[in-house]
C-alpha cells in the first residue's frame, strides 16, 4: 500500500513538473513579445494600425489548434501523444526567435513569417500541455482535483508572464530587443532538452489505441469531437465564450501608441502595467481555486464580462484627463488599470476551461480543448481587426487621438452585449452527470 502511494506521489510530482515547466515557458513568451512591440514601433517605424494588425495576425497559427489537437490525439510519435509534440513546438519557437535575433536588418515580411512560425510552435506546445492537464485532471479523484490542476497550470503561466513583463520592461532600458529574443531562444532550447529527457510513460496518461491506423484514429477523433460539440451544454457555451471576445473592437495597439507617443510613458511603465495584469491573473487563479470553483460558471463569466466593461468605461475618463485632475498620475493609472484590463480579458479562460474539462467526454480532451483555444484565438483576431477598423473609421491615428474617448465608449458598449445572451452558457446538473 505504501509503495502504491509512493508511486502515485511520484507520478503526481512528475506531472506537475511537466505542466509547470510547459506553462511557465509559454507564459514567459510575454518577455520577447514586449520587445516586439517596441522593436516594431521604434526600430521599424510601424504605424499604430499596422502594429495592431500584425499583433492580431500573428495569432493565426493558433486557429489551427483543432487540427493539432486531432493530430496529437490520433497520431502518436513513438507511442506517445503529448511530450513529443511539446518538444517539437519548443524547437520551432527556438528556431524562430534565434533567427529574429541574429538576422541582420530584418524586413517586416521576414519578421512576420518568423513570428507566425513561433506562434505555430507555441500552439503545438499549448495543445499538448492543455491535453496533459485535461487528461490528468480526468484521473483526479474529485472534480475539485481537476480544478486544482488547472489552477496550478494557470498560476505557473501567470507568474511567468508577470516575471517576463517585469524583466522585459527593465531590459528594454539597457538592451536592444534582439538581445531579449536571443535570451528567450536559449530558454526554449533548455525546455526542449528537458522535455526530451522525460519519458511520457512516467506521467501515466491514457495510452493511444495502437490497433488503429493513423487515418482510422483521426476519423475516430473527429467523430468523438463532433459528438462532443453536438452536446448542447458544450456547443452553446463555446458560442458564447467566442462571442464574448469577437464582439469587442479591442483597441490594444491604439492605447499602446497613446500611452507611449502622447503620454510619453517609459517602457518600464508599460512593462509594469503588464506585470500587474499577470499578477492579477495569478491572484485570480488562487482565488478561483479557493473560493469560486464551486460557483456556477455562468455567474462567474458574466461578472467578469461586466467588470471588463467597467474598466473600459474608466479608460474614457482617463483619456479625457479627469483622473489627472484628481492628482492621479498617468503612469500609475496605466500600471493598474491598463494591466487589470489585459488581465480581465484572460480571466474568463480559467473558469471556462474547468467547465469544458468537466463536460468533455473521455477520449477527446486534447481535441476539444484545442478547439476551444482555437475559437478563442480566432475571436481575438476578429476583435483586433474590429479595433483597427473602429480606430480608422473614427479618424484615430498616431497624431490625432481626439476621437479616442468615443472609440472607448463603443468598445465598452460592445463588451456589454454578450451579457444579454449569458443563458447560452450551459451546465449539466449532478443527476444528468450520474446518469451519463
Amino acid at each position: 500500500m505504501e509503495k502504491k502511494m509512493e508511486g502515485e506521489r511520484r507520478v503526481e510530482a512528475t506531472r506537475r513538473w511537466v505542466i509547470g515547466v510547459g506553462f511557465w515557458v509559454q507564459g514567459f513568451r510575454l518577455f520577447p513579445w514586449l520587445g516586439v512591440n517596441f522593436f516594431l514601433k521604434d526600430g521599424m517605424g510601424v504605424a499604430a494600425s499596422s502594429l495592431q494588425i500584425l499583433q492580431a495576425s500573428a495569432n493565426l497559427p493558433m486557429v489551427a489548434k483543432p487540427l493539432l489537437g486531432l493530430l496529437s490525439d490520433a497520431v502518436p510519435i513513438r507511442g506517445h501523444r503529448r511530450l513529443p509534440y511539446v518538444a517539437i513546438g519548443a524547437l520551432l519557437q527556438a528556431i524562430s526567435w534565434l533567427a529574429i535575433a541574429l538576422w541582420p536588418a530584418i524586413s517586416l515580411p521576414v519578421l512576420t513569417i518568423f513570428l507566425l512560425l513561433s506562434n505555430f510552435g507555441a500552439s503545438i506546445c499549448e495543445v499538448a500541455n492543455d491535453a496533459i492537464v485535461a487528461e490528468a485532471g480526468k484521473q483526479a479523484t474529485s472534480s475539485s482535483g481537476s480544478g486544482q490542476l488547472q489552477s496550478f497550470a494557470w498560476m505557473f503561466g501567470s507568474s511567468a508572464g508577470a516575471l517576463g513583463n517585469l524583466v522585459g520592461g527593465i531590459a528594454l532600458s539597457y538592451f536592444s530587443p534582439k538581445i531579449m529574443f536571443l535570451f528567450f531562444a536559449i530558454l526554449l532550447v533548455l525546455q526542449f532538452c528537458t522535455t526530451v529527457a522525460i519519458p511520457e510513460s512516467s506521467l501515466q496518461l491514457p495510452k493511444a489505441d495502437t490497433n488503429l491506423s493513423a487515418v482510422s484514429s483521426v476519423r475516430k477523433q473527429i467523430k468523438e469531437l463532433s459528438y462532443a460539440l453536438c452536446m448542447p451544454e458544450i456547443f452553446w457555451s463555446v458560442i458564447w465564450f467566442s462571442l464574448s471576445y469577437a464582439a469587442i473592437p479591442f483597441l490594444l495597439g491604439t492605447m499602446f501608441f497613446y500611452q507611449t507617443e502622447v503620454l510619453r510613458l517609459d517602457s518600464s511603465v508599460i512593462g509594469l502595467s503588464k506585470v500587474f495584469g499577470q499578477v492579477t491573473l495569478l491572484a485570480w487563479s488562487v482565488a478561483y481555486n479557493k473560493y469560486f470553483k464551486t460557483t456556477p460558471a455562468r455567474k462567474v463569466l458574466s461578472v467578469l464580462q461586466f467588470l471588463t466593461a467597467l474598466v473600459m468605461l474608466s479608460d474614457v475618463l482617463f483619456v479625457q484627463g479627469i483622473y489627472r485632475n484628481f492628482g492621479i498620475l498617468d503612469s500609475m493609472y496605466t500600471i493598474v488599470f491598463s494591466g487589470l484590463l489585459e488581465g480581465l480579458m484572460l480571466f474568463k479562460v480559467l473558469p471556462f476551461s474547468v467547465l469544458v474539462a468537466k463536460l468533455c467526454p473521455s477520449g477527446c480532451e486534447g481535441s476539444l480543448m484545442a478547439f476551444v483555444m482555437s475559437a478563442l484565438a480566432l475571436a481575438t483576431i476578429i476583435s483586433g481587426y474590429l479595433g483597427v477598423a473602429l480606430a480608422e473609421f473614427m479618424g484615430v491615428s498616431g497624431g490625432d487621438f481626439s476621437a479616442l474617448p468615443t472609440c472607448l465608449l463603443i468598445e465598452a458598449a460592445c463588451t456589454m452585449l454578450p451579457l444579454f445572451f449569458s443563458s447560452l452558457i450551459k451546465e449539466r446538473r449532478e443527476k444528468e452527470k450520474k446518469e451519463e
